[in-house]
């Protein structure tokens, strides 16, 4: 055997199982998915939690009116709540906007400490300083809807003790754009399938960034932070600290999304950024003491951070299944074909559980253009091409 075959023989084989564990693991998040309840027991009696509903709004006075109609659509007793918009450094009517509906506003200027973990931080200060009695704390962003069960679900669950709550983060009108709508499948496999199946083992669901309710105790014994990925830090923290992140599937948050890819790269360089970050920081101390205290919930966290993102995994199984081909190994290439039997699955169940339209499915089509995109942006961070730092997503009304 020549030195050439032998190289691409090893790297077949240790590529093939590298993508045969990842998605041995996908497929096992999928199967428990399927075995998951997927609506909140409606608890006994009344509501009764007290919640604040806090927005950091960046020159958001075309997209905040959406979010605070849909708040005032919910079904919760409109006592129980308040909604604070935090508008933040703003040069547009964010600020007038919020308070023409009736939200509490809160303006601040600093363009040194710029960014959504930054804004969160100020208006939680403000907050606990006024003495306004809340329960619980909801995040969720300024282009955002909740559904009108969202506060009623997340009552049954505080009651039940539930102190860190995630909502299913979906996308806002997949169908306006090929775009949102690949970024729909991923968000469907990432915010609902995988926390559904960790529900199942005993893992934790993680933080999104949006549509996340806190208990308030937990908050003041745990600060917020700021990062680039604020959400994933956070949650870290918690996971080190001993709380779980559970998942409400039934109580949804809807975004909008970047329209092109272009518009796109920002946020995806902005989060791909953090995660790198994170995995840095903190896999290493999950996986110590997952293994000194031997629980699951550690090592899942672990887990979670390590896998790339699915399209470079696919990307990744592709070559895969071409090393195993030239180098005519058949193991190799029987765990590529595994790893990619799975990885269908786990997609295919994904926009079956939550019944995806039809536009998400014909997305599908643009996958090998959105798989070429993202392993450029990849590069790109690699090569340190932009700084890492916070930048504005651009939006579609815009």
């Amino acid at each position: 055997m020549s030195i050439v075959l032998l190289t691409v023989t090893i790297g077949a084989l240790a590529l093939s199982t590298l993508v045969a564990a990842i998605g041995a693991y996908l497929l096992l998040l999928t199967i428990a998915a399927c075995c998951a309840r997927r609506t909140t027991a409606p608890r006994q009696g009344p509501p009764t939690s007290r919640f604040v509903i806090m927005v950091p709004a960046h020159n958001e006075e075309k997209l905040l009116p959406h979010l605070l109609a849909s708040c005032q659509a919910l079904d919760y007793p409109r006592a129980l709540f308040q909604v604070h918009v935090v508008a933040d450094n703003c040069s547009d009517g964010t600020a007038a906007v919020a308070r023409a509906a009736g939200a509490s506003v809160h303006e601040r200027c600093n363009t040194e400490q710029r960014g959504k973990g930054y804004a969160l931080q100020w208006l939680l200060e403000r907050l606990w300083a006024s003495g306004e009695p809340h329960d619980a704390v909801v995040i969720v962003d300024a282009d955002s809807d909740l559904s009108p069960n969202f506060l009623r679900v997340m009552d049954a669950r505080l009651v039940r003790g539930e102190r860190v709550i995630q909502g299913y983060y979906a996308v806002r009108d997949p169908e306006h754009a090929a775009s949102a709508a690949i970024r729909a499948v991923a968000l469907i496999v990432l915010h609902y399938v995988r926390p559904l199946g960790r529900m199942v083992l005993g893992g934790s669901a993680g933080l999104k960034g949006n549509g996340m309710v806190f208990a308030a105790e937990l908050l003041r014994a745990h600060r917020w932070t700021a990062s680039l990925t604020e959400d994933i830090e956070y949650h870290m923290a918690l996971i080190l600290a001993g709380e779980r992140a559970m998942f409400a599937p039934d109580a949804v948050v809807k975004a909008e999304m970047p329209g092109s890819l272009r518009a796109a790269q920002t946020q995806n360089e902005r989060w791909e950024r953090g995660r790198i970050e994170m995995i840095r920081r903190f896999v290493p101390q999950l996986l110590c003491s997952a293994l000194r205290q031997r629980r699951f919930l550690l090592f899942d966290a672990a887990v979670e951070q390590l896998i790339p993102p699915f399209a470079v995994l696919s990307a990744l199984t592709l070559l895969a299944l071409a090393l195993a081909l030239l180098a005519a190994h058949q193991l190799a290439l029987g765990l590529g074909l595994f790893a990619l039997t799975a990885q269908i699955v786990y997609v295919a169940t994904g926009l079956i559980l939550v019944r995806a339209p039809g536009t998400v499915y014909r997305a599908l089509l643009f996958t090998p253009l959105f798989l070429v995109w993202k392993i450029w942006l990849y590069i790109r961070i690699l090569l340190g091409l932009k700084p890492a730092r916070w930048i504005r997503t651009a939006r579609n009304e815009e």
